[in-house]
């Protein structure tokens, strides 16, 4: 191994605490409440049929992180298994779905501090950035606590609704629409995606072969799980306006509060880490500045990491936190249709490729237009940069 490439330390239980960092946060305490205000009881079918959409794309990310374990996940799989263009148009995909995914989380802590400034979600972005700074062990350590708070605060939350005064508001199953459960489908597959972090950390993993699909399967079967509790929960309490539960911030529950702070806190972490090991696999095949992969003498990337932080507090001051949100969507299901791409090219017989691809297409129907409209003009412009500044690879 030479000295810029990243140290193998992360093993099962790491991987599997930093999926679940990048998706209990926003996809728990800002997804689930802002679904349910809009498609209501049809949210409660979206949460698995969401999980199930997420295995298919998640083994696909397991099965090229294994064969590519190095950073830079499916924009390193686009160059290796198709071509550069699509491999480029992937980075460029996950920097936009992801950065606008972290600026979600920022603005949600502020959200739940009940702070109208904008200084809040920079503060947490900038106090993240330290963090990751001081290298992934103790990003690792930060994490794991960080998780095990949202997961206690979301048992609470999940216990307090089904046993409370509330109870008859419960979620009822019954048929839905088809058009409001593929909309919330396409609007919480995103909430899952944080299985990427860990193919993203391929260079990062032990065994890599072994470890990231197991880990991408535990990490999924806990976040399934948790969402429901927090689907029952919420509606139990807040009835048919759950999004009022959102907008209250559980001031009633200091504790699930917190447990959302912290899970926003590990979201921002996890996904500037992301970030910046895609800016950094960018900058080592000069499709990006080439100081972006550059290693400091702790072996990280840490102009990438400050490069990946300045955006996302930059996107803080412009954001909505729900525009954001299906941004994010929008531009995660392009960026896995993609990822399934390029294990096809590898293994065109993977049953969970085929899967993994249609149902991105097929959700991506119900991203509404304006948002497209926005992904496209970005990725135009994306791919005018790579034009412009064309290198060998």
């Amino acid at each position: 191994m030479t000295d810029q490439q990243l140290k193998r330390e992360l093993g099962m239980g790491g991987a599997v605490v930093t999926g679940l960092g990048s998706i209990v946060g926003t996809g728990a305490f800002v997804a689930i409440g802002l679904a349910s205000s809009s498609w209501g009881d049809a949210v409660i079918w979206a949460i698995p049929l969401a999980a199930l959409v997420a295995v298919f794309n998640g083994l696909s990310s397991a099965f090229l992180a294994g064969r590519f374990p190095v950073a830079g996940g499916t924009y390193e799989y686009g160059y290796r298994a198709l071509n550069p263009w699509l491999g480029f148009s992937a980075g460029w995909l996950f920097i936009m779905a992801k950065t606008a995914s972290a600026a979600t989380a920022a603005l949600g802590i502020g959200l739940y501090l009940g702070a109208d400034s904008p200084f809040v979600p920079i503060a947490a972005v900038l106090v993240v950035m330290a963090l990751v700074l001081a290298g992934i062990r103790r990003t690792a350590l930060v994490n794991s606590l960080l998780v095990t708070l949202t997961v206690a605060a979301i048992a609470w939350f999940t216990w307090n609704g089904v046993t409370g005064d509330s109870v008859g508001n419960l979620p009822v199953l019954t048929r839905q629409p088809a058009d409001a459960l593929l909309a919330a489908t396409a609007f919480l597959f995103v909430a899952y995606t944080g299985y990427g972090r860990i193919a993203t950390l391929g260079e990062e993993v032990k065994e890599p072969e072994r470890i990231i699909p197991q880990a991408v399967l535990i990490t999924l079967a806990i976040a399934a799980l948790l969402y429901l509790g927090v689907e029952i929960g919420g509606r139990a309490m807040g009835g048919e306006n759950w999004g009022a539960v959102l907008e209250l911030g559980f001031v009633d529950m200091p504790f699930v509060t917190l447990g959302a702070i912290t899970a926003m806190l590990g979201v921002l972490l996890n996904l500037i880490l992301g970030l910046s090991r895609v800016w950094l696999a960018m900058g080592r095949r000069g499709d990006m500045p080439r100081g972006l992969a550059r290693l400091d003498r702790r072996s990280e990337p840490s102009r990438a990491i400050a490069l990946s932080a300045v955006l996302v507090a930059a996107l803080t001051v412009l954001g909505d936190i729900g525009l954001a949100w299906s941004f994010s969507a929008m531009t995660v299901l392009l960026y896995y249709g993609v990822t399934n791409l390029a294990a096809l090219a590898l293994d065109r017989g993977r049953l969970t490729g085929w899967l993994g691809l249609g149902s991105c297409v097929f959700l991506s129907f119900f991203v509404p237009l304006p948002i497209w409209l926005t992904g496209a003009g970005l990725l135009t412009l994306g791919l005018i940069w790579k034009t412009a500044h064309r290198r060998p690879t």
